[in-house]
């Protein structure tokens, strides 16, 4: 078996040290981290429990379950045992930390939960930092980009792997359950995190001829009927997959915490005139924003050149969804969730710089068929690199 890839001390210093900055620059005493996906960012550890990070001085990790694994997991130096939210405060005080304001992440917090952490910490002022932390999240490492390197290598080797699954007559969902199987083997750890409320899904998404078509609740510009109105109502579904249709795979792959992002056409006979120019539009819109990925570059101008371009091609009334629930944006930040930032959408002056990752996905839905491309990308020092390297071209089998 593979052991545990552990995240160095190193890496776990940096990111406090840059949250501290952050509380200092906002003139907040401390931040007190519980979300998972911050808590292990911050700590290496997604054991339950509480980060305490002070404007200055030592972080202390409270882990009520599992207190031994966080212990080994984590590099922090002060790793506590504590059962109750209530004893946090005076564990606080006794380190001889005054906290008249505190950080919190008040965009996922519920209300009522919010509420008892007033109570606890009645003397604090409660302010939302989770914009800051995803800000500094969004800045990525050498060591997570080589993560985010290894994630969408596995996603490669998958997608070459689908001729071989592929069968006339088998259900979309028999197809994403051999996708996923692939992916679980080479150690997807399941459970693709979206910061967005209600926006939880299964892993990725895979449709076939018409029910591209199909919308969804899902921020996305492909939907796909899913297999019951109740558990995630989208992409894989109980549909015969049928000759001359255009199979649209489009997943994620989460490996050591950090998500690939990535999708890919296949067939089995040929798609339609219609598709295969779609198609080969998609790859002329993606080439063309690819050379527009440089430090400095405002996220909404790459949206706007995608509009532009798809609506030059005659295809615009289909570009990126279909009808009234096409999505308005071309891209998204990946990273320990699917939906950090950058945002390539209109409206958002955020500039490109490097050490950002994200994905650009020019679609197409027709009622035939959804169809497009989509790739992981780092933004280097003078231009981005892309991550994900299966053929582009629409597969036929």
């Amino acid at each position: 078996m593979t052991d545990m890839l552990y995240t160095p001390k190193h890496e776990i210093d940096t990111r406090i040290q840059a949250l501290q900055t952050t509380l200092d620059q906002r003139g907040m005493d401390g931040a007190l981290i519980v979300h998972h996906t911050n808590l292990f960012y911050l700590t290496g550890t997604s054991q339950s429990g509480h980060l305490f990070v002070p404007r200055s001085g030592a972080p202390l990790l409270m882990i009520r379950k599992s207190y031994d694994r966080a212990r080994r997991e984590s590099p922090i130096e002060d790793i506590r045992e504590v059962k109750s939210l209530k004893m946090i405060p005076a564990l606080l005080k006794e380190k001889n930390y005054t906290i008249n304001s505190l950080g919190m992440e008040l965009d996922v917090i519920p209300y009522t939960t919010w509420q008892f952490y007033s109570q606890v910490f009645a003397d604090s002022e409660l302010i939302d930092i989770s914009d800051s932390i995803k800000k500094n999240r969004m800045i990525k490492s050498q060591h997570e980009i080589f993560l985010l390197q290894g994630a969408c290598a596995i996603l490669d080797q998958v997608f070459a792997e689908v001729p071989a699954m592929l069968r006339e007559g088998m259900t979309e969902v028999e197809l994403a359950s051999l996708f996923e199987a692939a992916m679980r083997r080479r150690g997807y750890a399941g459970c693709s995190k979206m910061r967005a409320f209600n926006q939880d899904f299964f892993l990725g998404n895979i449709t076939s001829g018409s029910s591209g078509a199909v919308s969804s609740y899902f921020d996305g510009p492909v939907g796909g009927s899913g297999l019951t109105p109740a558990n995630n109502p989208h992409g894989a579904g109980w549909k015969p997959i049928g000759r001359n249709e255009v199979i649209y795979i489009d997943y994620t792959c989460l490996i050591n915490g950090y998500t690939a992002d990535g999708a890919r056409m296949f067939v089995i006979g040929d798609v339609s005139e219609r598709l295969r120019q779609a198609h080969a539009v998609a790859l002329d819109i993606q080439a063309d924003l690819t050379a527009m990925l440089k430090p400095g570059t405002a996220c909404e101008d790459i949206y706007a050149r995608a509009v532009e371009l798809a609506e030059q091609t005659g295809f615009g009334d289909h570009f990126m969804g279909i009808g009234k629930d096409r999505v308005r944006f071309i891209g998204h930040g990946v990273g320990l969730e699917l939906d950090e930032y950058p945002i390539f959408a209109k409206g958002v002056k955020m500039e490109l710089t490097p050490g950002m990752t994200f994905a650009l996905e020019p679609k197409f839905v027709f009622p035939e068929g959804a169809i497009g491309i989509e790739n992981t990308y780092v933004l280097d020092n003078d231009s981005a690199r892309v991550l994900t390297h299966a053929p582009e071209e629409i597969i036929r089998v």
